[in-house]
């Protein structure tokens, strides 16, 4: 039997040097997960937005072709059980069809958003009230200012 001498740095890594490696591949996937949080999260803002912004031109075209009037909801536009990117049914409030203003969306001085109808996503928490000020309401993708912001509740 004979012994044979190979240099140290002759065979594979020392455990320092995989620990090392293992440490800055971790760091590395831990920074790409949050970015493709922070990614996928605006990703699915822009589009409750856009589609909220397609709603306003079905609304626009429905009102040129019906005496300037808003439909009462979303089923007479073809737009019913449609859905925000959370898988949540958008929100269509005509006020030709509430009466007070107790279901209408309000800024932080509980003044109505709109004149004629609220239109908006409940966010990724699916929940939501009239004033935006509440925490609940907070993530939610509205039409305000009557087709003039689209945009998140926290941002109006």
């Amino acid at each position: 039997m004979s012994i044979r001498y190979t240099p140290r740095n002759a065979h594979g890594w020392t455990l320092i040097e995989l620990l090392f490696a293992v440490t800055v591949v971790g760091t590395l996937a831990a920074l790409a997960t949050s970015s493709y949080a922070q990614f996928r999260k605006r990703l699915l803002i822009a589009q409750a937005k856009v589609d909220l912004s397609t709603f306003m031109q079905v609304f626009e075209r429905f009102r040129s072709s019906n005496n300037g009037s808003l439909p009462l909801s979303l089923a007479d536009v073809g737009l019913a059980g449609q859905r925000d990117p959370w898988g949540n049914p958008y929100v269509y409030l005509n006020f030709a069809t509430v009466q007070g203003k107790g279901q209408m969306r309000k800024d932080h001085n509980l003044v109505p958003i709109n004149t004629e109808f609220d239109l908006y996503s409940k966010g990724p928490d699916g929940e939501s009230v009239a004033p935006l000020t509440a925490k609940a309401s907070r993530d939610d993708i509205i039409v305000a200012n009557d087709g003039g912001f689209i945009g998140s509740a926290s941002d109006y």
